[in-house]
């Protein structure tokens, strides 16, 4: 295995991890912490 053909590998599994966090953060898991700021300063 040469040079390049790690960098290769490195390239494409860092993709894959970046494309699963982008999954991950889209799911909406994320709605309720998102309106935290929003709840609770009704006067």
């Amino acid at each position: 295995m040469d040079i390049n053909t790690l960098r290769t590998v490195v390239t494409l599994v860092s993709l894959a991890v970046f494309i699963g966090i982008i999954a991950w953060a889209w799911r909406g898991r994320f709605d309720e912490a998102a309106r935290l700021p929003f709840e609770g300063d009704e006067p």
